[in-house]
């Protein structure tokens, strides 16, 4: 029989929240919490952490993840899908068993929701509600729970349409920047984040010796028939191409006011952001360190992407600009990875989530403050995504190239508008932070889609192009 690491690595290398496809690693091991089914329940259920370590003499960090265990007696057969192996299991008095991701059991789910309204206590598992008079909502003891296809770094469910637990697969210790943001402005009454209902927090063993601990999951209102801003705005942007005779602003799927509204929520956030975790200032030497991580990714990225040099120069001297720049700078928590993904049009209006930060940040980075800038310049590459990414179907037309374009324009200054009615000040006039966090941007972009998505490649080469001040 197969061993039970060799069941899993083969399970978790075909999953899309696995981080580690495309890198030779092993699953070298699997500590398991307690049962939270408990007694002589089944499915029997409890949480494993799966560590990945790379090959003999490679300098690979140990990941480790989080797999939700159900085991059956028997197969069942609509958990196909999500069947990680079948073996013999000591801690069940060596009974055969088959073994899924419990995220996809309905029979296992519900220990998850138990855990979050009652406030349960394991040994090495804690379940913490969040109780916010403001945003009271009660989510039925016997919700069925629904496995979102959506997401690709964890793995969401939906109980009853009323609540959404997001549970972490890649694991590090401490606080989770999600958890600790939206529960902070949730317990301060912001209605411009869906409410926090509760988190779960988990310990496992070190490698090494010791012990780490860190969020495992959280639960927020689920919002239901919210459209996700991506999609809405790719829908504006196919309305204008089907009118390509017509300005932006003539078509009746204009998004424009969208954009505004959204740019208002974003400075809004950033405000209660900056009341409820405080602030800090950059000085200059900080900027002069930025400036210079900012070049190094520049010239990793333009030493393997031939078609990034020739406007690596341009792109420079928006980084010695940013070294150059002698004002102190604001800086606080913000969302570290917004983009039109990242927000939902309720009938509410707008709604920010998923606050983590970039996923292939450490937790250290991702929890460190920063200029709302860099928010600001992730959203505006988004609309200029939004209208580019459908340009595919037009290839070669010229007078739809230029829609693209000032559709993006149109949108990204709608959004500067709104921004700056809420904030106060427009953060076209700090040209130099924004050109630099756009340029950076950009980069990323560029070693993204050249690995992931080449025909996508254009994108972010034309911003490039523009940042640099040249034709592309």
């Amino acid at each position: 029989m197969t061993s039970v690491l060799d069941q899993v690595q083969s399970f978790c290398a075909n999953q899309r929240w696995f981080g580690e496809k495309g890198h030779d690693v092993t699953v070298d091991a699997m500590a398991t919490s307690a049962w939270l089914s408990g007694g002589d329940a089944w499915p029997a259920v409890r949480i494993g952490f799966v560590y990945c370590s790379g090959p003999p003499g490679m300098e690979f960090p140990i990941r480790v993840y989080q797999l939700p265990l159900s085991y059956h007696r028997e197969p069942v057969d609509n958990l196909g899908h999500a069947l990680i192996g079948d073996w013999e299991e000591p801690d069940l008095g060596d009974t055969r068993v088959w073994v899924y991701d419990a995220l996809h059991d309905k029979e296992a789910t519900p220990y998850w929701l138990s855990g979050l309204t009652h406030g349960r206590h394991l040994d090495g598992l804690e379940f913490h509600p969040v109780h916010a008079p403001a945003h009271h909502i009660e989510v039925p003891e016997n919700a069925q729970s629904l496995v979102l296809t959506v997401e690709q770094s964890n793995t969401s469910l939906v109980f009853d349409d009323v609540a959404l637990l997001k549970v972490f697969r890649r694991l590090e210790p401490g606080s989770n920047p999600g958890v600790e943001i939206e529960s902070a402005l949730t317990e301060a009454g912001s209605e411009l984040v869906p409410a926090v209902l509760g988190s779960a927090r988990g310990s496992w063993p070190r490698p090494g010796g010791g012990t780490d601990s860190g969020e495992l999951a959280m639960m927020t209102a689920f919002q239901k028939n919210a459209t996700d801003g991506w999609a809405f705005a790719c829908s504006s942007v196919r309305d204008l191409y089907a009118e390509g005779d017509l300005h932006a602003e003539e078509v009746g799927g204009d998004f424009a006011a969208e954009s505004h509204r959204l740019g208002a929520s974003t400075a809004q956030v950033h405000s209660e952001l900056a009341k409820v975790l405080g602030t800090d200032v950059w000085e200059p030497a900080k900027l002069v360190e930025h400036a210079a991580a900012m070049q190094r990714r520049l010239d990793q990225a333009a030493a393997v992407i031939s078609e990034l040099a020739p406007y690596k120069a341009g792109l420079t001297r928006w980084f010695d600009a940013l070294a150059a720049y002698d004002q102190p700078v604001t800086v606080q928590r913000i969302h570290g990875d917004f983009h039109l993904g990242q927000v939902l049009r309720t009938i509410d209006g707008w709604k920010l989530i998923d606050f983590e930060g970039e996923p292939a940040k450490s937790l250290i980075e991702r929890r460190a403050l920063d200029t709302p800038i860099k928010d600001i310049a992730g959203m505006l590459r988004s609309f200029d995504y939004a209208a580019r990414s459908l340009l595919a179907d037009h290839e070669g037309d010229p007078q739809i190239a230029y829609r693209a374009a000032e559709w993006a324009n149109r949108n990204q200054q709608a959004f500067c508008d709104g921004y700056a009615e809420v904030a106060g000040a427009d953060p076209r006039q700090q040209s130099v932070l924004l050109s630099a966090f756009l340029a950076d941007k950009v980069i990323y972009e560029t070693l993204y889609e050249a690995r992931n998505r080449p025909t996508w490649l254009r994108i972010p080469l034309a911003a490039a192009a523009q940042l640099a001040g040249q034709q592309h």
